[in-house]
């Protein structure tokens, strides 16, 4: 697909669309895609942390999902986490520091190589990821019914698309 400029948009076109019409003064500021995924991901985040809080999880903070997101189930290493979340190692290796006082990842020596360390989701780790994970299917159920199957659909099939080649998580599930 070809990458217009802003300037090869025809103007027309941009104010046929009721969000795209809000051109005027800032009030684009508050239609742009971006602020309005923020918006989406900050309320949809929060409804996780509050379903992990129910369910006995209060030490879950946001930052903590950077780390869970992108960890691999059979382990990463410091670097890649950093990597994927678009992040510096010494901030990644905070996160870590701090999941592992919760009980949820542990560092190992790497089996692939001896001098390297990997995180790892711990027992209770694990546990936690499944409650995570009930808690992200029930978030997901409750913007469905909300929006419709029809919306919910299209949403995933086109973020799917768009983000692919960021997607750099290990899961063949």
């Amino acid at each position: 697909m070809p990458v217009l400029a802003f300037h090869d948009l025809d103007r027309s076109i941009r104010k046929a669309d009721p969000v795209k019409s809000r051109t005027s003064g800032t009030a684009w500021r508050h239609a742009n895609i971006g602020r309005l995924l923020n918006n989406a991901v900050r309320r949809f985040e929060g409804r996780v942390l509050e379903l992990m809080s129910e369910r006995g999880h209060d030490e879950t903070r946001i930052a903590h999902v950077s780390l869970t997101r992108n960890l691999d189930v059979e382990g990463t290493r410091l670097t890649e986490l950093a990597r994927r979340a678009s992040m510096s190692k010494q901030a990644m290796g905070e996160l870590v520091d701090q999941c592992a006082a919760l009980g949820l990842v542990d560092r190992i020596a790497d089996p692939t190589d001896r001098r390297a360390r990997i995180v790892m989701f711990t027992p209770t780790g694990r546990k936690w990821l499944d409650a995570f994970r009930d808690a992200v299917d029930v978030a997901e159920w409750e913007m469905r019914a909300e929006l419709g199957k029809a919306t919910m659909d299209a949403i995933l099939k086109g973020l799917a698309a768009y983000g692919t080649e960021f997607d750099t998580l290990d899961d063949p599930d």
